[in-house]
């Protein structure tokens, strides 16, 4: 991603209960809203491992903007 602004508009779309954290069920869902109704809830937990530092299990913003950087 370009910037920071388009980084957060995008998190927030992803973010459905604007709780700070993407989750699996989140990104599943959004990626089918998206038109990429394969992304199951454990194939979106999987991606969401490789950019989760913290280990918690779901994505924060910083993790998602570091993620994008990478």
């Amino acid at each position: 991603m370009a910037d920071i602004e388009t980084a957060k508009q995008t998190f927030a779309r992803y973010d459905a209960d604007n709780d700070g954290f993407i989750t699996a069920a989140e990104y599943s869902k959004a990626m089918a809203e998206l038109g990429d109704p394969y992304v199951t809830e454990t194939v979106a937990q999987a991606l969401i491992n490789k950019a989760d530092t913290s280990k918690d299990g779901v994505l924060s913003f910083d993790e998602f903007w570091a993620a994008q950087n990478v």
